[in-house]
């Protein structure tokens, strides 16, 4: 080896052995540097393509069964979403007063006249028991008056009968005009008792008769705080408790009227125009797919108005609609009345052209 390399190399380690190695950057950057290959990943797309084409095919295949379950409606039948409702029937107190006692709950079905509810009546009971009792009182001074009358009948009886004796024995001269006038003037009075008798007869009849209306009146008053239902339904809630004091028209329950169910849906005003009150129609609730119900059209409004939010698509939703209302007929109510819910969404279809079929999805269920 050259010994100027030799010294070149003892120079380093001499120094090391002194003090730290220090690195000359001349010499690093001198050095050459490492270049490290990345592999990249191969992008795979076929799994996405498959993913989209599954997709699709689903898609495409519950379009298609969408289709099969709804086959388009014949020209001649208007379709329109909504709710089957019933009418809301109130049921509340004609007079203020506490809640006695509670005969139905929340879901019972009621008939026409039952008692749900009574109101208390103790104050309205005294004041019956009051007029009864001058009632008869009323009652015993007409039976006074008509002996009154029976009387002074007897006595003008007993003075038209001297009076005649006397104007014969007058004729012929065997009694005197003093006499005559006496017993005239007698039967003047006996006639006017009877008069007077008479009137009174009336007026106690008057009286007799207000007692009763004062009587009959409290019987109404109490029989009205007997809170009956008007008609069959079904009570739907109950806003009162037993105690509680109620102003005139608190409510007690709220029923429904299961006698009348129907569905408001909104038609443009190329389909409404050509629906007529009294056409055929069918409900198909959502949760009933399956069950058509037989239905007429009882009302098309005559005025158009702003589509509601009921109608769900955006071209509808700029249009002018006609409401309709389709009635659920009267002898499926009546056959089915504990089925009938309130607020369940479904479809109404009407059908503007009689000689139309409908179609076997749309058949009405027994």
């Amino acid at each position: 080896m050259d010994p100027q390399q030799d010294q070149l190399v003892a120079a380093p380690q001499a120094a090391s052995a002194s003090e730290p190695h220090r690195v000359d950057p001349a010499h690093v950057s001198a050095l050459p540097v490492p270049v490290r290959h990345v592999a990249r990943p191969r992008r795979r797309f076929w799994p996405f393509l498959l993913l989209a084409a599954v997709l699709g095919a689903g898609a495409g295949g519950g379009y298609l069964y969408w289709k099969h379950l709804h086959p388009p409606l014949p020209v001649g039948i208007s379709f329109g979403n909504g709710r089957i409702e019933a009418d809301e029937i109130d049921i509340a107190t004609k007079y203020a007063g506490r809640v006695a006692a509670l005969f139905a709950d929340i879901g019972d079905t009621v008939v026409p006249g039952q008692v749900v509810a009574r109101m208390d009546t103790q104050e309205l009971q005294q004041s019956l028991s009051k007029a009864e009792a001058q009632e008869q009182q009323a009652q015993h001074v007409v039976d006074q008056a008509q002996a009154n009358v029976t009387q002074a009948q007897t006595q003008k009886t007993l003075a038209e009968q001297e009076m005649q004796r006397t104007r014969a024995l007058l004729q012929n001269g065997w009694t005197t005009k003093e006499i005559a006038d006496q017993r005239q003037q007698t039967l003047d009075a006996a006639t006017a008792g009877l008069i007077g008798a008479q009137a009174r007869v009336s007026e106690a009849g008057r009286a007799l008769e207000a007692v009763r209306h004062d009587a009959a009146l409290y019987r109404v008053q109490i029989a009205d705080n007997s809170l009956i239902a008007p008609k069959a339904g079904r009570i739907q809630y109950r806003l009162a408790n037993i105690g509680e004091v109620l102003a005139a028209g608190g409510k007690v329950f709220t029923m429904l009227d299961v006698g009348y169910v129907y569905m408001d849906i909104f038609l443009p005003t190329e389909q409404a125009g050509k629906v007529k009150v009294g056409a055929d129609a069918r409900i198909v609730l959502d949760a009933y797919p399956d069950h058509p119900i037989s239905a007429k059209v009882s009302f098309v409004a005559s005025e158009a108005q702003f589509t509601p939010k009921t109608v769900e698509t955006q071209t509808e939703r700029d249009k002018l609609m006609f409401r309709i209302r389709v009635r659920v007929d009267q002898e499926l109510l009546a056959a089915h009345a504990d089925a009938v819910r309130s607020g369940l969404p479904g479809i109404a279809y009407s059908r503007w052209k009689p000689d139309v079929a409908w179609p076997a999805s749309l058949q009405a269920s027994p």
